[in-house]
């Protein structure tokens, strides 16, 4: 299962040149009366980018922000709000929530009141953010619009027109600056994920075999094969038998490509849907009480029986399919919760429906090979186990996974409406007791109600008691509040480090000491001697925070730039004001002025002044008399990262 969710964290590294503008404006003045205007902003948004609403929910991207700027101050005034045409609210997978967008294009309307004739113009600053599936850029443009009725093209002027002097603290005296220009194409993360799917689900099938409902069915069948048909035409039967088997499972993912085919967002949408979440937590829960022997959970008599007849009454083909029918509904009360966690799993994924299928091949092929190999081999058949009461246990155990993936989907619902009430050491307190009562299950301490006896204490249930007794011992750590970094195993199913019951030592990832504004580290660092691991991030990237926690998370990478580098994390979405003495107007060669007002003001424009970039993550090492050390990089793998992390300190020392 956790390999099936480790699915969603999958990206590809884009590297996008600041020239690149998905978004631009056009501006247009249609007047009411003699002083009033509505002033009309239209959007020309580029394929397979978003530009965002207004109005959104705290936790995902940055809304739409306009400024008008009065010159002067009581030139005009705004009537109402600004007014924006119809947006689209589906799951971002960026934001892994839902968000209102706008694609291909939209419009803003303002209406405002004009007091003085002399006005023939009006300006704004529109802040905005633009994201396409695999990273996002932060923009803020100055808006024009003409009162005489034309319109106008707003164009984001390119930071190489800006009039840069010797003056300018944003201009940084890079050497070795050719080395921005080279990015290495192993950079990005790859996976095989079908292969993955292919072998859970394969698993899957064969957790499935061991339990009561599936198990005693094999050598029932067979001897139904051997016994009713010569050698040859068994073996073919039985081959015919085993294929079906796979070929209904695989049925039952056709729905979901239909669902797809509709709406390419629906399945996402569907892992993330909070009320969803929650009905996915309850359905668990109750398959894993039934699992506990409290209830059964079975097919309709009726329905089993129907399809029974109808195997023993036609011959052939036809006869053979409703047989491999007769033993998927005979079998769901132990197969259901297997193939949920598969379902689930499988459509919050990035392949969706395809990955579904392939998970769905794997458990029929699982399913299937034993009743077609015992049947081809009937001597085999010797060798299997006897039935008997391990097969309940088996189930039990099953029972408590099932519990434990239950709190998974309840987790999802609560960071998604942001409840605050399975926080990471809550979910991983929880794991830890489902782990021990487990434990305690298996060296027959207490029993359930449809069993006669306690678990006998045999070698093997105390191996696999002291089994999920040390799962339990490895996971207590997280509960600390210096376990941040520890439960690696579960690295992408537990709720983020951030989500925690403890307060944060500082506002720095995982209590890195690092500094936000770039002079006071490099000062630190040359006061250090120390190499610059320069980090141009945002409150709102995903793949920043991915990079965070399960990249500089490894004790290897971790020790590397907590050791060895001065960290200096530059958001460029931060809308915190500067100090009066910090703020400061750039002048581009049009005459246009670029106002640095704002943290992120600051930090985007230095990222694309001195390294020609506007893509986040994007990570720069630095020396202290700024010599760039290696090419830099952005989203990428563990391995990759500490080997860039490495090279850098060798050509530092």
């Amino acid at each position: 299962m956790r390999g099936i969710l480790s699915l969603l964290f999958v990206l590809f590294s884009i590297n996008l040149a600041y020239s690149q503008e998905p978004v631009t404006f056009t501006t247009s003045v249609n007047p009411i009366s003699e002083n009033k205007y509505e002033l009309i902003i239209t959007s020309n948004i580029e394929k397979d980018w978003r530009l965002y609403s207004q109005f959104l929910i705290d936790g995902g991207a940055i809304p739409t922000e306009f400024i008008f700027k009065n010159e002067p101050s009581d030139s005009f005034n705004l009537i109402g709000k600004m007014i924006e045409s119809e947006s689209i609210t589906k799951f971002d997978p960026i934001f892994q929530l839902d968000q209102s967008y706008f694609i291909n294009s939209n419009t803003f309307k303002q209406v405002i009141e004009i007091n003085s004739s002399d006005i023939s113009k009006v300006y704004a600053n529109i802040m905005y953010q633009a994201c396409d599936d695999s990273l996002c850029i932060f923009r803020e443009s100055e808006l024009v619009f003409n009162l005489d009725g034309s319109s106008q093209t707003i164009k984001n002027e390119d930071f190489s027109t800006l009039i840069i002097d010797d003056s300018n603290p944003l201009v940084f005296d890079l050497k070795n600056a050719e080395l921005l220009e080279t990015y290495s194409s192993d950079q990005s993360i790859s996976g095989n994920n079908y292969l993955d799917l292919l072998i859970l689900g394969f698993l899957g099938g064969l957790l499935a075999l061991l339990t009561p409902c599936v198990f005693p069915m094999i050598p029932l069948t067979v001897s139904f094969f051997t016994n009713k048909d010569s050698n040859s035409n068994s073996s073919f039967n039985a081959i015919l038998y085993g294929l079906f088997i796979v070929l209904i499972y695989l049925f039952l993912s056709v729905p979901f490509h239909f669902l797809e085919s509709l709406d390419p967002e629906i399945l996402n949408t569907i892992s993330t849907n909070a009320v969803l979440n929650v009905l996915f937590f309850i359905i668990f829960i109750i398959f894993a009480f039934s699992f506990f022997g409290f209830y059964e959970i079975t097919i309709p008599s009726s329905w089993v029986n129907s399809i029974d007849s109808k195997s023993n009454s036609i011959g052939g083909f036809i006869g053979i399919f409703f047989m491999a029918m007769t033993l998927v509904l005979v079998s769901f009360s132990c197969t259901g919760p297997i193939l949920g966690s598969l379902l689930v799993g499988s459509i919050s994924s990035q392949g969706g429906a395809m990955q579904l299928s392939v998970g769905m091949l794997g458990f029929g092929v699982a399913l299937a090979l034993p009743f077609t190999l015992f049947a081809l081999f009937p001597n085999m058949l010797n060798s299997l186990p006897k039935s008997g009461r391990w097969m309940n246990t088996f189930k039990i155990i099953l029972g408590f996974l099932e519990l434990g993936f239950a709190f998974k989907f309840l987790s999802n619902a609560d960071l998604v409406e942001h409840w605050g009430l399975i926080k990471r050491e809550i979910f991983i307190g929880i794991w830890v007791i489902i782990s021990i009562l487990l434990s305690l299950y298996m060296l027959g301490t207490y029993k359930f109600p449809n069993e006669s006896h306690v678990v006998k204490r045999s070698k093997f249930n105390v191996t696999l008691s002291l089994i999920f007794l040390c799962f339990a011992i490895y996971l207590s750590p997280a509960l600390l509040p210096s376990g941040s970094n520890s439960a690696r195993l579960l690295s992408g199913f537990t709720p983020p480090s951030f989500y925690s019951i403890y307060p944060k030592a500082n506002d720095c990832p995982l209590g890195f000491n690092c500094f936000k504004d770039f002079n006071e580290g490099l000062e630190f660092a040359k006061e250090k001697n120390k190499p610059i691991l320069l980090d141009f991030t945002g409150w709102a990237c995903v793949n920043c925070r991915r990079i965070e926690e399960n990249v500089w998370t490894d004790p290897n990478v971790y020790d590397l730039i907590n050791e060895n580098f001065v960290l200096i994390s530059l958001y460029v979405d931060d809308r915190k004001e500067l100090k009066l003495s910090d703020q400061l107007d750039l002048k581009y060669k049009s005459g246009k002025i670029k106002e640095i007002r704002t943290i992120g003001d600051k930090s985007a424009t230095i990222q694309a002044l001195n390294f020609k970039s506007a893509s986040q993550p994007y990570y720069v090492l630095l020396d202290p008399n700024l010599k760039i050390l290696n090419s830099p990089i952005q989203y990428t793998s563990k391995e990759v990262y500490q080997n860039w992390l490495e090279e850098g300190l060798r050509k530092f020392k």
